[in-house]
């Protein structure tokens, strides 16, 4: 792998000069790709309008076609987090106006790249911020393939298009995570319970919100530099695709906690516009807590959703499997969540 500097036609930045990413790296058969670091990309998509896309000037590499917004990641940024800035340098994208929904990774060895699919949850009207668009554009999802599309976007794009329709969700058997945990449970279950969801509503947050707020703006004047802490938890957040039996990288799925019993009236974290993006809901079981898990996921799958069921009891994750879902152990939810200490179990 070799690296080059960019052309004299790489637009600079208004807010400050070019980054050291900015530059060319090379194959070993003298292909060229765009940033020292990797790049990434947002496909920002709108539940009524379609996706964003861009339509590139003429003078940029692959000038004239239509992809997303993207670019040079900056030295030491993760992924997630210059997608989300360079949509908002390239298009106004504001990060708040998106909640993630996974991420897909093109990996070469010597050159990676990032796009981050996200959900338009406050709408917005895309703004021309840069030279590098000729023109930025709602393009209903079906009409996406009539436009010449930038050849990286075109390969990766019926992949993209088919997780689209993929809603993933993790049910959550909470008598069964808090049980498994020493911790004095059972003297106060609908508190283990609270502890349980504080924990899932923290980890379902930090992909929705974090990522958000370790964006910095124009105002702020700084794009470079180690990644913050809130910057790492967004991007490290989110389940791993293969956990989950999907195409991608990571999801950020919908997580449905059932509490039963004493826990029943275990209460979630309040209400806010940031809970609601975060995707937690609670299912209190009015009789059985393995019956009201099966129902769930069940009514999940009827939605057409892809079902997750959390759980170590042998005879429901049976139960599960039967109605399509698919079992993942408590100790799998625990790690991810950060919920109890695992060492504390062992003999």
């Amino acid at each position: 792998m070799t690296t080059s500097p960019a052309s004299k036609q790489v637009s600079r930045r208004l807010h400050g000069p070019r980054d050291p990413g900015d530059a060319w790296v090379y194959s070993d058969t003298g292909q060229r790709y765009w940033g020292r670091f990797g790049a990434a990309g947002l496909v920002a998509v709108d539940p009524q309008r379609g996706i964003l896309l861009q339509h590139r000037a003429e003078w940029s590499h692959h000038g004239g076609t239509w992809g997303i917004p993207g670019g040079a990641l900056h030295e030491g940024e993760l992924p997630s987090v210059g997608a989300l800035r360079e949509a908002a340098e390239e298009a106004g994208v504001p990060a708040e106006a998106m909640t993630p929904l996974f991420t897909s990774v093109l990996e070469l060895g010597f050159w990676r790249y990032t796009t981050l699919v996200a959900r338009v949850v406050h709408p917005f009207e895309p703004v021309i911020a840069d030279a590098e668009s000729l023109e930025l554009r709602w393009v209903p999802i079906d009409e996406v393939d009539d436009l010449p599309l930038h050849h990286g976007f075109a390969a990766a794009w019926p992949e993209l298009r088919s997780a689209l329709a993929v809603r993933p969700v993790v049910i959550v058997d909470a008598a069964n995570v808090v049980g498994s945990v020493p911790d004095g449970w059972w003297r106060d279950r609908a508190g283990a319970a609270e502890r349980l969801l504080a924990k899932v509503h923290a980890f379902a947050l930090a992909g929705a919100r974090a990522a958000v707020s370790s964006v910095p703006t124009a105002a702020s004047g700084s794009t470079s530099g180690a990644p913050s802490h809130a910057s790492r938890s967004a991007t490290s957040a989110g389940v791993p695709a293969a956990d989950l039996g999907l195409t991608g990288d990571r999801w950020f799925p919908e997580f449905a906690v059932v509490v039963e019993g004493a826990a029943r009236d275990a209460s979630c974290p309040a209400a806010s516009e940031s809970v609601k993006n975060a995707a937690v809901s609670v299912v209190r079981a009015t009789a059985s807590g393995d019956d009201a898990i099966v129902d769930e996921a069940r009514r999940r799958l009827a939605m057409g959703e892809s079902v997750t069921v959390a759980t170590s009891d042998r005879e429901l994750g049976e139960r599960a499997v039967a109605v399509g879902a698919s079992v993942r152990g408590v100790g799998w939810l625990r790690d991810l969540v950060g919920y109890g200490d695992r060492r504390s179990l062992e003999p």
